[in-house]
């Protein structure tokens, strides 16, 4: 199957991964940690500021495809505290409008860098 991969100038990466692959009018998007992009380093802050970094970084990549918030299917959310979820489905709530797509949520051991939160997306073509 035929890909097409995405990166973003400037954008930081943890490894040997693109930010996005196209398939089949889905996009894939690489789950993103709160990395600032101008430094490369994890934002210092709570689990809202990680958040928006995340939506921020996944947001810049979603431009990249020529696609937006809307085009967004389906989220997955990985937390190192679950007891982060409220602060967390907060900033998540106001990235998005109605209907929300499809989440899933889900507590790990750790994340890359010491973060406590990673995102991923998955939107589609019109």
């Amino acid at each position: 199957m035929p890909r097409k991969a995405y990166n973003v100038n400037g954008a930081a990466t943890v490894g040997p991964y693109s930010h996005a692959v196209e398939a089949n009018g889905f996009i894939h998007l690489s789950g993103q940690t709160p990395l600032d992009t101008t430094t490369g380093k994890l934002i210092e802050g709570d689990i809202s500021a990680q958040t928006a970094q995340c939506f921020g970084n996944l947001f810049a990549v979603l431009a990249e495809t020529g696609l937006t918030a809307d085009d967004v299917v389906t989220c997955s959310v990985y937390l190192t505290d679950m007891k982060d979820f409220p602060a967390m489905n907060a900033v998540y709530e106001r990235q998005f409008s109605k209907p929300f797509p499809a989440r899933t949520t889900i507590g790990v051991a750790s994340l890359p860098l010491g973060a406590k939160v990673e995102i991923g997306l998955i939107a589609a073509r019109r």
